[in-house]
């Protein structure tokens, strides 16, 4: 080993996006704590995140990937050809993939991240192509990697059940929020996202997340609708991310009643999230499943009252400090219906929810990736 805590590991953050949502959070919020672990560390990344990541983890090795891998097929194939090229040249004894996907021929161990097992268990949710590649990116992860990294034991358990998986290969590592980003906010962060959103001082109902199949927004928009409807002052529904591809969300919002409001601003700021989230009278998250559930921690942390659902993971993340609901449109509507007048409830909830979330922190997680890195490495000597 060349020092440090644990063996030296290149992260291979090239798959994190420009919008930086679900992997781009877990890789912005590992790399750092590793760096405050004293990780050994050296990140290959972007070409756009180079100056980023130079910041974030001072101590460690940046090196901008070519310009290609911008796009998808051709990250896919560099991951192949010059990955290995990038751990030889850093004196990598071991690889973290974060993304499901893997160099296959490289010249130390590699540990791979699988974030949740929903292609799976819940096929229907993805279109049949990327369904597919997920699918066999996770086999491959299974058979090749010399350790697998998964968020929750609700993952950990059904890659197990669903594909045999090998449960000494498995190791479990939550992700974290930083409490300095999602905190509960002040009246001057609330009101700076109002503005943004137009809603001057009415209240709202907030969905953050990719707007996909799994994620259970047409229910949502049904049930808020169901539980609104005859109110006097019906709070907004405000569903927040990136469009994604559910095509029933436009007819769930066809049916929408026309005195309610629901808006939609696509991708909101990371600076405005405490603001949107605490700011919420609810956050909702109706999932059909989830392999961590890191925008239910992240509402957490802001002090906000969660209604989401007990499938897979979630119940390891809101424990008793989230709210909880069914997947169908006249359940989402009543829980919604009930916790819209309970004051007191929510603000339990919401006081519970922010206490909870310091449970999940990514130096923890860190501490759980460099175990699972040092493991890798003992096995292959």
């Amino acid at each position: 080993m060349t020092g440090g805590n644990g063996p030296r590991v290149l992260v291979d953050a090239t798959a994190v996006p420009a919008d930086r949502g679900g992997v781009g959070r877990y890789v912005d919020g590992l790399l750092p704590a590793l760096g405050r672990a004293g990780a050994d560390l050296a990140v290959v990344c972007q070409r756009a995140d180079a100056e980023r990541y130079g910041r974030l983890v001072p101590n460690a090795s940046v090196i901008a990937a070519p310009a290609a891998v911008a796009h998808r097929p051709a990250r896919l194939a560099w991951e192949q050809t010059g990955l290995p090229l990038v751990a030889q040249h850093v004196n990598a004894e071991v690889v973290h993939s974060p993304h499901y996907t893997q160099p296959l021929r490289v010249s130390c161990p590699v540990v791979v991240t699988v974030h949740d097992a929903t292609f799976f268990t819940d096929p229907r949710h993805y279109d049949k192509g990327k369904g597919a590649f997920f699918r066999s990116a996770t086999r491959t992860a299974m058979r090749r990697a010399s350790r697998v990294i998964v968020p929750s034991k609700a993952t950990r358990d059904e890659l197990i059940r669903l594909l045999d998986a090998d449960p000494t290969k498995l190791d479990v590592a939550y992700h974290g929020v930083d409490p300095r980003v999602f905190h509960v906010p002040d009246d001057a962060e609330c009101a700076r996202v109002r503005a943004r959103l137009g809603i001057g001082q009415a209240s709202y109902v907030a969905f953050l997340g990719a707007q996909e199949p799994r994620k259970n927004v047409p229910n949502l928009i049904r049930g808020w609708a169901r539980a609104c409807a005859h109110r006097e002052a019906p709070p907004a529904l405000v569903i927040a991310g990136g469009s994604g591809h559910d095509e029933e969300i436009d007819t769930a919002i066809e049916e929408i009643p026309p005195h309610l409001r629901l808006i939609r601003p696509g991708y909101l700021r990371y600076a405005d999230l405490p603001g949107y989230l605490g700011g919420a009278i609810i956050v909702a998250y109706p999932s059909h499943g989830e392999g961590f559930g890191l925008p239910v921690l992240e509402a957490m942390a802001c002090g906000a009252c969660v209604l989401t659902t007990p499938r897979l993971s979630l119940p390891e993340v809101g424990g008793e400090a989230v709210a909880y609901t069914g997947e169908d449109a006249d359940q989402i509507g009543t829980d919604l219906a009930a916790l819209l007048d309970d004051h007191e409830r929510r603000a339990q909830l919401g006081a519970a929810g922010r206490e909870r979330s310091l449970e999940f922190s990514w130096d923890a997680s860190a501490e759980a990736h460099i175990a699972s890195f040092t493991r890798a490495v003992a096995a292959s000597s």
